[in-house]
């Protein structure tokens, strides 16, 4: 199919297709779709969850306590937001039972650059998929069922088509009654269209802003009159009123108001009866106009609680349904973030250094989190990210504990994702000659905005503590044992052997027993096993070795007899992982002549060095940044 054959078809799906209003009763009686609320389409277009046993995978099991979690394929680009999305399903979930929360207005409360605005656009998006019903030329797509009585008609609608009453709830609009008038009364006069919300054409969806205190009204909400049309019609007439409104437009739909409560209180009112009764008046002497959809609003913070605050404003906040839409604490997740945003730019083919987005993730989750009693924030931020730090780091606690000690606020300040974006785009073109990013040019942004932003001394202060204590140390430990491992062609083989001898030692050592080199025949007594175990020990400054290898011997004992009596991977056991790495880059000199970019003394060397480079290549890295990060490797080992 071609693009224009593909673009006409979606147009003919979406046009209105016409019936009568005998033919619409008939059809609510196979269909309740046919006469579904705007919250009842709204789970249709979301669609079933994925349900998830948290407990059969080892990150999400101590992230969500082995709960079961839903997943929403409707949000799946939405990360780390799964209670955020939760809430607002809840929301649809309860209104569409007919609960309080179909009364309730939808608000979104979160920090600037949190996601508010997507996820409001992601919902517009998602009503636009369900199409409804409406009296044909309504200017408030009315329900057809707005032309009958709840009282007098519901019984027998109820008998002949099924159609339950509480769904009789909305009243007759100004421009329908005109119309019953002109027909004397036949409702059969009446067509009936099935519309497909669309933002494009304010079909029951619409946009409301906050506009100039000064001069803003209600009529953004309910409309005004139309001066053109008083020269044929009274002013009292429906058809001299303009509805043009955003709760005329959304009617049977999703009104989204931007930064809601910025506007003046009095603008807001309508919303009260919008939402409690189903009805609002408009501006002039005619009668209610009928509203029967979702009102969503967003703002931030400062807004809310200077609102809030307001004694004079408790009838309002009774009607509020908020959802706290924070910032995404999980660094895992801020970097698939991160990469969608990238997918959407031209920098999606860039090259980009590994660790260079986790880097930057690390440090916008710092700055969101609050500071732990007794236990580094550091370590905070790796359990909130799904880690075990149970062998690392006995201080660390668990993620109850951590977000207990931080209250309901935790994410709600901070660095927001369009500070680090801005802050990438910087990275990805620093250097003149090749649009990359690593994280040695991160690191150098970053300082130099901190730098710019004006921020309190003590936030700087701050902020500056995460890169110097936590990232850059980090990152030499990082692009270290990467430069070590594309150095060594054999890296896992060689590891393995060390892993495996060490064990052999430990075990012979512990039991007192000479030990027997199978290939050399080489006899080592304990003495001789505790010097080779001491080789391996000592550059990892292991303060308690008798302790270390029992530990170690009795883990591997217990991965034998889960592993056909194999020794695990040398890299299964962090704490020993650690203590051979640290064995086999003990020696940075060996490096020097294989990895620096001066003139090679050799043929070989030169080999060697061409080897490096292409194994780094194949590991991420362009040829340029290779240089760059083993010189700034070399340069920062010398000077520790």
């Amino acid at each position: 199919m071609s693009i224009f054959d593909h673009v006409q078809n979606r147009y003919e799906r979406v046009q209105q297709e016409e019936l009568s209003l005998k033919e619409y009763l008939e059809l609510c009686r196979s269909d309740p779709t046919a006469y579904a609320s705007a919250a009842e389409r709204m789970l249709v277009a979301i669609g079933e969850p994925e349900v998830i046993d948290t407990a059969k995978d080892s990150r999400l099991s101590r992230i969500f306590s082995n709960k079961v979690i839903r997943r929403y394929p409707a949000f799946s680009e939405f990360y780390g937001m799964e209670e955020a999305i939760e809430q607002i399903v809840a929301y649809f979930r309860h209104a569409a039972q007919g609960l309080e929360e179909r009364k309730q207005i939808l608000y979104l409360l979160g920090p600037v650059g949190g996601g508010k605005s997507s996820l409001a656009e992601r919902l517009k998006l998602l009503m636009e998929r369900i199409p409804f019903y409406a009296i044909k030329g309504s200017p408030v797509f009315e329900s057809p069922l707005g032309l009958f009585s709840p009282e007098e008609d519901g019984e027998l609608l109820e008998k002949e088509y099924g159609i339950p009453r509480r769904c009789l709830k909305s009243v007759m609009s100004p421009w329908a009654s005109k119309r019953l008038k002109e027909y004397g009364g036949d409702i059969s006069e009446f067509r009936v269209v099935r519309l497909f919300p669309s933002r494009l054409n304010q079909i029951a969806i619409s946009k409301t802003e906050p506009g100039d205190e000064n001069n803003q009204d209600i009529s953004s909400l309910v409309g005004k009159v139309d001066i053109r049309q008083l020269e044929l019609y009274s002013q009292d007439d429906p058809d001299a009123y303009s509805f043009s409104g955003g709760l005329c437009k959304a009617n049977q739909g999703l009104m989204e108001f931007v930064e809601m409560f910025k506007a003046p209180i009095k603008v807001l009112h309508p919303l009260l009866t919008a939402t409690q009764e189903g009805n609002y008046n408009p501006t002039e002497g005619m009668g209610a106009i009928p509203f029967d959809g979702v009102v969503l609003a967003h703002s931030n913070e400062s807004e809310w609680q200077t609102f809030r605050n307001n004694r004079n404003n408790e009838a309002f906040l009774d009607r509020v349904y908020m959802v706290k839409v924070p910032y995404c604490l999980r660094v895992t997740e801020e970097v698939k973030i991160y990469q969608k945003l990238l997918e959407h730019s031209s920098l999606s083919e860039a090259p980009c250094a590994p660790d260079t987005l986790r880097m930057l993730a690390q440090f916008t989750v710092l700055s969101r989190l609050k500071e732990p009693e007794n236990s580094s924030i550091y370590s905070k931020m790796r359990v909130y990210d799904g880690k075990n730090l149970k062998d690392t780091d006995p201080k660390a606690k668990s993620i109850q504990e951590y977000r207990d000690g931080a209250g309901v606020d935790e994410g709600m300040n901070g660095l927001s994702t369009r500070f680090a974006f801005k802050i990438l785009s910087k990275v990805f073109n620093f250097d003149t000659h090749e649009i990359a990013a690593n994280p040695v040019h991160l690191l150098y942004v970053l300082e130099q905005r901190l730098e710019q932003e004006q921020l309190p001394k003590e936030v700087f202060e701050r902020y500056l503590r995460f890169i110097k204590e936590f990232l850059a140390p980090r990152y030499v430990d990082f692009i270290g044992k990467e430069i070590q491992t594309a150095y060594l062609e054999s890296y896992s083989e060689y590891g393995q052997n060390i892993f495996d001898r060490y064990v052999t030692y430990a075990d012979f050592w512990i039991q007192d027993q000479e030990y027997r080199d199978p290939e050399t025949g080489e006899l080592f007594n304990r003495q001789s096993l505790n010097e080779e175990l001491e080789k391996i020990e000592k550059p990892a400054g292991i303060s308690n070795p008798k302790d270390f290898r029992h530990e170690v011997v009795n883990f591997v004992l217990r991965a034998r007899a889960q592993n056909n009596g194999m020794n695990p991977s040398w890299g299964s056991y962090e704490k020993l992982r650690g203590v051979i790495e640290k064995k086999m880059f003990a020696n940075t000199e060996e490096l020097l002549p294989v990895i620096s970019f001066n003139a090679k003394a050799s043929q070989s060397d030169q080999r060697k060095h061409e080897d490096f480079v292409a194994r780094m290549v194949d590991r991420g890295y362009t040829e340029k940044q290779v240089r760059l990060l083993s010189e700034w490797y070399l340069r920062v080992r010398k000077s520790q």
